[in-house]
């Protein structure tokens, strides 16, 4: 590959990395690269929904069509004093990049645009279609980003072959890992009920933290189920529990417990509520109990997509990449609704979301590689 291409991807993911796109902003990184796509005969579609930007970018009319999707918001920075360098101010040291966004996601970006400039170059009139879908809610609450443009794709009848995610999904050294789907998430706000009172008079009261720990131990000692064999086991975790007044003399009124479940296909969302329901009512309690699906397990099969990046990972690197579930939910979940084959891969994740966030120079050329041939292995004529 020419050093042109290198250089290209490099350059294009400082840009990116430069302009200030902490969720739900964008910052007018959609807009640069429907810039690059409309050159190359795109035609570009802006989806705008509130504070959120979507782009819809489609060259070809044709199936298959082949969509890489991605994010350009990033998550808030942290306490800026801690970071070695200005976060959007990317800065290069030490063999990597570093800046908020260098590995979730714009790299990935870049390398998309970069890889499918080259192509068009070479396969000017390749089979089928080229698509891009970029959001800037995806780091957010995730209501008016990718759902949304999948809403109007499906409501014009318009469907994807194949799907790439570019979440960042390797774990030690690029080109080590794949998903092929993720969990599901089911979240619950649980309220308990209690009397408040004297804590020197507890026989006045009905203190709802004690009331509801022994159904919370019976949660947290459950199996849901056993995984299968493609995802892990159910887990059931608490992330907050919120009770009292703030004095020391006071026992609570009401007792405010956040968890949430992760999940595979063994387990379906309904069964699993109707389990939680279960424990709490052998315990004769008073609550309110609140749930939030906000991803359902999808899928992709060892088929031709997963075939296919597979292949082009093992050319570039010379390694085979294991296909994984693990993780947390991403935008694949809702392009597996007009998608049979969605799969995820990108830099390394080690640094995603922290201070210092980098990528190792040295992956970003692989990286545009990879997607190269992952266009060849499916659109060359």
């Amino acid at each position: 590959m020419a050093a042109a291409e290198a250089a290209a991807t490099l350059r294009l993911t400082r840009e990116l990395i430069a302009r200030r796109s902490i969720t739900p902003k964008d910052d007018g990184c959609q807009t640069l690269l429907g810039e690059r796509l409309a050159r190359l005969g795109f035609s570009i579609e802006p989806v705008r929904r509130g504070d959120v930007t979507n782009l819809w970018a489609r060259r070809g009319t044709a199936r298959p069509l082949l969509c890489f999707v991605g994010h350009t918001d990033v998550v808030p920075t942290g306490p800026l004093e801690q970071w070695h360098s200005d976060p959007f101010v990317p800065a290069e040291r030490e063999g990597k990049l570093f800046g908020r966004g260098a590995a979730d996601m714009k790299t990935s970006i870049a390398a998309f645009v970069v890889a499918v400039e080259e192509f068009v170059a070479k396969h000017a009139s390749h089979k089928g279609s080229i698509a891009l879908l970029i959001t800037s809610d995806e780091e957010g609450p995730a209501i008016d980003g990718t759902v949304r443009v999948v809403e109007l794709l499906r409501s014009r009848g318009e469907r994807i072959d194949y799907c790439l995610v570019g979440e960042p999904t390797c774990v030690a050294k690029l080109g080590d890992t794949i998903k092929n789907g993720r969990r599901g998430s089911l979240a619950g706000v649980l309220r308990v009920k209690g009397v408040q009172a004297h804590i020197a008079y507890p026989h006045l009261g009905k203190n709802p933290v004690h009331l509801v720990v022994p159904a919370l131990a019976e949660l947290a000692a459950i199996e849901w189920d056993k995984g299968d064999e493609s995802f892990p086991p159910t887990t059931w975790q608490i992330s907050n529990i919120h009770g009292g007044t703030g004095a020391d003399n006071v026992t609570p009124g009401e007792v405010e417990i956040r968890f949430n479940f992760r999940f595979g296909t063994a387990s379906t969302a309904d069964a699993l509520k109707q389990r939680a329901h279960a424990v709490l009512d052998r315990y004769k309690l008073e609550y309110k109990l609140d749930w939030t699906l906000s991803a359902v397990p999808y899928l992709t099969p060892r088929g031709k997509l997963v075939e296919a990046l597979s292949g082009s990972i093992r050319d570039v690197t010379g390694a085979a990449p294991d296909v994984s579930t693990t993780g947390g939910t991403s935008d694949g979940r809702f392009i597996a609704e007009i998608c049979t084959e969605v799969v995820e891969f990108g830099p390394v994740n080690a640094t995603i979301h922290k201070l210092n966030e980098h990528i190792d120079l040295s992956a970003i050329e692989p990286l545009r590689e990879i997607y190269l041939r992952l266009l060849a292995r499916l659109l060359a004529s």
